[in-house]
């Protein structure tokens, strides 16, 4: 299992989709590969796909007050952070511990580092005008990227947007940055003004057409890195399908250890204890089962799960 979740990050990692295939095995054990963006799952015979995009970077141009929150929520939100400033007192890794990459780098030159690519999002918070007009026009001078913003006053806005044209920048691309940044929630402390951009940034995510005409797995890329580098007896649980409404979607996956103990989620609360329970049972025999967990019960009994939904789960245990 360890091999094939490599295979699957590596693939990702040069910023190509990727497609996990699980076939069931007549002995009760499940066979994986991987197959690049230009595979078909239907050469082979599958009984399981999971549709992998790659991992989506949060670049925080700016290591002020806003990138602290932006930051630590990014992560939170699937984000994999990297935060650039000129100054080394904010460009640095105890005030940013979450962030993949710091930069201490000008605004100006920074773009040679970050490689832009169309899977990232980019929040331009620097400090000042300059830097601002900096950064934006090297954004619009390269790859757009998936999500491009700016923190500004809407006079300063309309001021950039003339400059910007008039040094002959598409206004195309100049109408697609979210000027001012964030969504219009009435924010005020840096906090939420920075839940209020990862809004807009959510938003523009779930309204990108995925490469695969399938779903793409709900995808927490920590739980991926810990299973291409896990050695040792423990179960995988991924959610396969659902009905309804669920804490989390296909692909969702956790790793559950010997002692009880999890590493990521598939929604929390009493479904996720079930599945943990049943999934003790097959650490250490290689062998797998489909458990549906039904959340549809009725609201009157003590253990309604606040979702109402139904999910079928798949259980892997590694070992012999």
């Amino acid at each position: 299992m360890k091999k094939e979740y490599s295979r699957l990050l590596n693939v990702l990692k040069q910023g190509n989709p990727a497609v996990l295939c699980t076939r069931k095995t007549a002995d009760g054990r499940t066979v994986k590969w991987v197959l690049s963006e230009t595979g078909d799952p239907s050469e082979k015979e599958v009984d399981f796909v999971e549709y992998y995009k790659p991992e989506e970077r949060l670049i925080i141009l700016g290591g002020g007050h806003v990138s602290w929150p932006l930051a630590l929520f990014g992560t939170e939100c699937g984000f994999a952070v990297t935060v650039v400033d000129d100054r080394p007192s904010f460009a640095n890794s105890e005030r940013f511990p979450k962030a993949r990459q710091i930069f201490c780098e000008s605004f100006e030159r920074c773009f040679d580092k970050l490689h832009i690519t169309s899977n990232d999002y980019v929040a331009v918070v620097t400090r000042g005008h300059r830097y601002d007009m900096d950064c934006l026009r090297a954004l619009l001078s390269g790859t757009e990227p998936a999500y491009m913003g700016m923190m500004g006053s809407k006079r300063r806005v309309d001021g950039i947007r003339e400059l910007l044209i008039s040094e002959g920048y598409r206004k195309e691309a100049i109408d697609r940055i979210h000027m001012p940044i964030g969504l219009s929630i009435g924010a005020l402390s840096p906090a939420e003004i920075a839940v209020s951009i990862l809004s807009e940034m959510i938003q523009n995510r779930r309204n990108i057409v995925s490469a695969f005409e399938a779903p793409t797995a709900d995808t927490d890329f920590r739980v991926l890195e810990k299973l291409a580098e896990e050695s040792g007896s423990y179960a995988v649980a991924t959610v396969l399908s659902t009905k309804g409404s669920t804490p989390r979607q296909s692909g969702a996956k956790m790793i559950i250890y010997p002692e009880g103990r999890i590493y990521g989620s598939i929604g929390g609360g009493c479904a996720e204890a079930q599945v943990i329970r049943e999934a003790l049972k097959y650490i250490g025999t290689g062998r797998f089962t489909v458990m549906t967990v039904d959340m549809t019960k009725d609201v009157s009994e003590e253990d309604v799960m606040v979702c109402g939904g139904v999910m079928d789960v798949l259980i892997e245990g590694t070992g012999d």
